[in-house]
């Protein structure tokens, strides 16, 4: 058996959860019910299951099923490409998160290695139109699917850029003092832009290969002030040129810290941020399904996706060509919604579980 998904996912004091275990097979996956009833926690304790802090961003301790506060804990057997690993994911009163992958301590690199996940939440929705953060955000959680080591490479980054912005706020001059750290920066810098362009790539590539009922973005990878130096020696040497600036500003004004994704609604010639509601929706999805595609190539399976009231923001014919769309690419989509009647398209192709509260404790009955 190949391909990529969860066989089995168990919940115990998370968010809302105070048990709950789902048996399942490859197929999407539609989680209906009210409003409140503890359907993204299902959503966000998947998204535990690739690199990063999930799809809510949030800390371990946010995770704690109140009022108890003991902590909690995700297991799930992942199937990945021809080999089954059992992960378990847990925090211990509000601790760091912990992991482990076939009963051994693992890191989150190793965890990309095994798993490709991608989500589209409704807080996304205003991502063409809000701060360009949430687009590199965005931008660097595609690319991470393609490039699990993207997530350390930043981390060198923010780590070296800290250092120097401390120099720059000490108002520190002589030059000796930042040699090193800009090194280190411009290494890490030049890894990320060059990662986030290999995604870019692999994004439109996958995009002009499709026959979609959605529209396609052409993408940029831009800069909010100046050029971001195409290698690590010209990025040291922008580095250097700019203490001066800098040192006035006191923070690093150059690097990938300052990029943004500038998206074009392809068919119309239109900015994503100039489109409707629902174009700059459809233009998400269309990257989401894009994505996908080009993971199928390049990873071998196509990722886990999570898709949080999706369809409740699409008209009947774009959720049906949705539901094709991922029935086609073979991806076990984990999609939620407040009735089974946004699923009506879907029919025997997915699996359906229902949320409920009960006693301020979520239930779940899988169908």
């Amino acid at each position: 058996m190949t391909g990529l998904h969860l066989s089995s996912l168990t919940l115990s004091h998370f968010r809302s959860h105070l048990g709950a275990k789902l048996e399942l097979d490859a197929r999407p996956v539609a989680i209906h019910g009210p409003n409140g009833a503890g359907k993204t926690n299902i959503l966000e304790a998947v998204s535990l299951f690739s690199p990063g802090r999930g799809l809510r961003r949030g800390a371990a301790q946010d995770m704690v099923r109140r009022p108890e506060g003991l902590g909690w804990k995700l297991k799930g057997v992942l199937q990945s490409l021809h080999q089954l690993h059992e992960v378990e994911i847990w925090s211990d009163a509000g601790a760091a998160r912990q992991l482990k992958v076939d009963e051994k301590t693992a890191s989150q690199l190793a965890l990309g290695r095994i798993a490709r996940v991608l989500w589209l939440i409704p807080a996304m929705d205003r991502l063409w139109i809000e701060g360009a953060d949430g687009r590199r955000r965005f931008l660097d959680r595609m690319t991470l699917s393609f490039v699990p080591s993207h997530a350390e490479v930043s981390l060198a980054y923010d780590k070296a850029m800290r250092e120097r912005n401390r120099l720059l706020k000490d108002q520190v001059r002589d030059g000796h003092w930042y040699v090193a750290v800009e090194r280190q920066m411009a290494e890490a810098g030049a890894a990320i832009h060059a990662n986030r362009q290999m995604a870019l790539e692999q994004l439109q590539s996958a995009q002009g290969e499709a026959e979609t009922a959605f529209p396609t973005a052409e993408l940029e990878l831009t800069q909010t002030e100046g050029e971001m130096p195409a290698d690590v020696d010209d990025f040291r040497e922008a580095l250097s040129e700019s203490r001066f600036r800098d040192l006035s500003a006191g923070r690093t004004l150059v690097g990938p810290h300052r990029a943004d994704l500038y998206g074009v609604y392809a068919a119309k010639g239109v900015p994503a941020k100039d489109c409707s509601t629902g174009e700059q929706k459809a233009l998400l999805v269309s990257l989401i399904l894009a994505n996908g595609r080009a993971l199928k190539r390049d990873f071998g399976a196509p990722p886990i996706l999570l898709l949080d009231e999706v369809a409740a923001h699409l008209d009947a014919d774009r959720r049906a060509a949705l539901y094709d769309e991922i029935c086609a690419l073979g991806s076990q989509a984990w999609m939620t919604g407040t009735g089974p009647e946004l699923f009506a398209e879907l029919g025997e192709r997915a699996q359906h579980v229902i949320v409920t509260d009960t006693d301020g404790a979520s239930k779940v009955d899988q169908v």
